[in-house]
């Protein structure tokens, strides 16, 4: 416990700041000897040794609407309670001064009623400075703590990181084996039994028209038999508004999810890994563990998503900054979870890539045209925000065109989950047609990269066959490359369009590649070409997802170029920056109690004081 003292705080004025843990016994009136969380002396200094540990009550998570009225404060919990009685019992104690004759009862009862009409923040309009009070959960004892795992302590929180951690790891592990082993089977082992030396090879690319074509109507059935699987956008509206994911939503999105991937669309496993083990972690949350206070369910939900990415990407703080990042449009907004989620993403990483026999490491080489990257030129750093500018607008090109691809399947009445099979169809003719034409297209792209990016042959391409499609397509010069890009983009719209499940982020990286691939044909000895491709593919992403920090960790980390972090991080910010008023996802939206989680008086300063260096008030 922290004992208040008196004179200036680190703001330089004359009130109290008081960072306590509050008991969440009710309030009395029965004078400052008998208060339950201070004692008020005669020389006016408060005493906080009579405060009980055993009575403090580890939750602070209050109702943000909130109003102080009637018995309404009663239902103030934790340090927003004690910051409460804190304020009033300083303005008693200012009253005291002013109304000897008054009692303590009648000025307590006098402050409560003239803060009746008032939202929570507004208690500390009557303080005689403009001071900004902090709020902070104190630790009492890890042990006992620990013993009783009580709500929102930190040893709760690290039992419920490891749960969710492993269980998240084992799911995660178990959908990568299934797509693995069904990606193999299907494009790979199949063909090579049932196509080769029996079909002319002038037609050996109409096995990516049959396997296509099969996959996607599978898609469709399960929308219209198993129901609504969710997606991504889905997925971030119910953690604002309900805190977790509903367990109905885990086996449509599996098998939609698997459908999808395998027929070869242009969408990733990330997002139903997201979908799927955010609501292992809300399950947890709610049903093993009894958790009820959104806020509390809510971080476990994202310790579930912040586990999956992380386990996926291989990068366990650019995944699990990610989870926290895509839910709002700007920056981290459930930003007390973070360390919580960050940790969980840490053992869900050790689990799902322990069982799985893969490393931590880089997954991509773009060291062979300009070299491994050893040092970054500051202009460098400038450049990068330029080609992140580049990335936005290729990002903005393609929401543009995707707005107008939904209109249209809304024109034709096709978002309906009864039509599924036909939206799937529509869709899919688009999606077919494309990665005959541009086999560089099909799949959601992570190991798609390494070839683009090189601008290698595409025998190289690891999971479609024949790799050649129809017209033997080749990423023989910068244009081609530009069109590799474009029809990504395309790709990627109808494959969302047609009602297909999974992730956008590497099928985005994917396309930013290519596309800079092409910008770097005109600068080769401006910028490396890891840079080009890397602030490029940082610049879409983040225009679409708002994840500009996690977007950069990823990046770096997998291309293995930890000296083109200030760059990329420049083009991440940019694209940020230029795109912060083009929301593609629409659930990502400020959280509903922002204002009333940072809770504080706004604090102004003096025009005349900042000029100068000094403790003095002015």
């Amino acid at each position: 416990q922290k004992q208040p003292e008196n004179g200036k705080d680190s703001f330089g004025v004359t009130e109290k700041s008081y960072l306590l843990q509050a008991s969440s016994d009710g309030f009395t009136d029965e004078g400052s000897s008998h208060h339950p969380f201070l004692r008020h002396d005669n020389a006016g200094s408060f005493n906080t040794d009579t405060i009980e540990v055993n009575e403090m009550k580890k939750v602070t998570h209050n109702d943000p609407g909130l109003r102080l009225e009637d018995e309404d404060y009663k239902k103030l919990l934790g340090s927003t309670r004690f910051l409460y009685n804190n304020v009033l019992a300083d303005e008693v104690s200012s009253s005291q001064r002013k109304h000897s004759g008054e009692t303590l009862q009648e000025i307590s009862k006098a402050n409560r009623v003239s803060h009746a009409s008032s939202r929570l923040s507004l208690i500390y309009n009557h303080q005689r400075d403009h001071a900004v009070l902090f709020l902070e959960k104190v630790k009492t004892n890890f042990f006992q703590d620990a013993k009783s795992l009580a709500e929102g302590t930190i040893p709760q929180s690290i039992v419920l990181a490891l749960v969710i951690g492993v269980v998240c790891g084992i799911s995660a592990w178990l959908y990568y084996t299934v797509l693995n082993f069904f990606l193999d089977f299907i494009w790979h082992t199949l063909p090579e039994t049932i196509v080769v030396g029996k079909w002319h090879e002038d037609q050996y690319w109409l096995w990516i028209v049959l396997v296509q074509a099969v996959l996607i109507t599978c898609v469709g059935l399960t929308v219209v038999f198993m129901g609504e699987p969710g997606d991504l956008p889905y997925t971030i509206g119910r953690v604002h508004a309900q805190a977790y994911i509903p367990m109905n939503h885990v086996s449509p999105m599996v098998f939609a999810s698997l459908f999808s991937i395998l027929a070869g669309g242009s969408l990733g496993p990330e997002a139903p890994l997201v979908a799927i083990c955010g609501a292992i972690g809300g399950f947890v949350s709610r049903r093993v563990f009894r958790q009820h206070h959104t806020n509390v369910v809510r971080k476990h939900t994202l310790m579930g998503m912040a586990g999956a990415l992380a386990a996926f990407f291989g990068v366990p703080m650019g995944g699990s900054l990610f989870a926290l990042e895509v839910c709002s449009r700007f920056g981290i907004e459930y930003f007390e979870h973070l360390i919580e989620s960050i940790f969980c993403g840490e053992i869900c990483v050790v689990v799902f890539r322990s069982l799985s026999g893969l490393s931590i490491a880089p997954i991509w080489d773009l060291t062979a045209v300009s070299g491994r990257i050893l040092e970054t030129e500051p202009s460098q750093v400038l450049l990068g925000g330029a080609i992140g500018l580049y990335g936005a607008l290729m990002a903005y090109c393609f929401a543009l065109f995707h707005w107008k691809n939904m209109e249209f399947f809304a024109m034709l009445d096709l978002l309906d989950n009864k039509r599924a099979v036909y939206r799937a169809w529509i869709g899919g003719i688009f999606v077919i047609l494309l990665s005959v034409l541009v086999p560089h297209t099909a799949f959601w792209g992570e190991e798609e990269i390494q070839v683009i990016a090189n601008m290698g042959p595409a025998k190289d391409l690891p999971n479609i066959w024949p790799t050649s499609g129809l017209i033997g397509f080749e990423m023989s010069d910068p244009w081609h490359a530009f069109i590799v890009g474009a029809t990504k983009l395309i790709a990627i719209s109808f494959t969302v369009a047609g009602g297909l499940r999974g992730g956008y982020i590497f099928p985005l990286i994917c396309s930013g590649s290519a596309f800079g691939r092409f910008l770097y044909h005109f600068l080769p000895d401006t910028v490396p070409m890891q840079l080009a491709v890397l602030c490029t593919a940082a610049g879409m992403n983040v225009a679409i997802t708002k994840t500009s920090l996690a977007t950069t960790l990823i990046l770096s980390f997998l291309a293995g170029e930890q000296c083109a972090i200030p760059a990329i991080l420049m083009a991440s910010i940019c694209s940020l920056f230029a795109t912060s008023y083009m929301p593609f996802i629409k659930s990502q939206i400020t959280r509903s109690d922002i204002d009333h989680s940072l809770f504080h008086e706004e604090h102004h300063i003096k025009v005349d004081s900042v000029l100068e260096d000094s403790d003095e008030e002015h």
